[in-house]
């Protein structure tokens, strides 16, 4: 009897025992990650960190495309030694930004085949209106000649008429093929007139011309 006694007292030893490292194993494997998630948490920090000191992995679209050109100066005149901050008007860039927008994205064009190019009817009212006014006989004037191109402008009540005409046939087809928005973006002329506008080479008064 009392050997049976011991023999049971043996076995809930060894049973608590193997319980004991049962539930000490799980409750280990479930602290193990518990304890690593600091050193993970730390590594994905990092990660982030380097991310953002990676220039290809940051954003590079400024969100607005008007502040984007502005930007674009701004880093041109910062790189010149040569200019002169006391001359510089981004204002007034700004101001023919905004006109540019005007008069791309508002203004009504009517365009109608002429002999020898076309003639485009330009309109708006407000600011846009005004945008035309000063951007339109702009165009105009500067883009004369260009590709043997014939430009002429007539003052309307509401805008311009525009009138485009050329010798050349093939350039009669480029000019009614290119439309008003077409014409107005030909050329190279503004991005070199926007640094210039920029760095105040010319009187406020004249700040809208292309």
């Amino acid at each position: 009897m009392r050997t049976l006694q011991i023999s049971l007292g043996a076995v809930v030893l060894l049973s608590s025992a193997v319980f004991a490292l049962a539930t000490g194993g799980a409750v280990a494997q479930q602290a193990a990650p518990t304890d690593k998630m600091p050193m993970d948490h730390q590594k994905m920090m990092q990660m982030h960190g380097q991310a953002g000191m990676d220039g290809a992995s940051t954003p590079t679209s400024p969100g607005q495309d008007a502040f984007g050109a502005v930007q674009e100066i701004v880093r041109l005149l910062e790189a010149d030694p040569k200019t002169d901050w006391s001359k510089v008007n981004l204002e007034a860039l700004r101001q023919h930004l905004i006109d540019m927008n005007e008069v791309t994205l508002k203004a009504d064009a009517v365009a109608t085949p002429v002999d020898g190019g076309v003639e485009i009817a330009i309109s708006g009212s407000g600011r846009t209106l005004a945008a035309i006014q000063r951007m339109v006989p702009a165009w105009a004037a500067t883009m004369n000649g260009y590709k043997g191109w014939i430009t002429k402008v007539v003052a309307l009540p509401t805008g311009d008429l525009l009138t485009v005409t050329a010798a050349d046939p093939r350039e009669v087809a480029h000019v009614r093929g290119l439309g008003f928005i077409g014409l107005m973006a030909s050329g190279a002329h503004h991005q070199p007139h926007h640094l210039a506008m920029a760095k105040g080479e010319f009187d406020p008064a004249g700040h809208h011309h292309p």
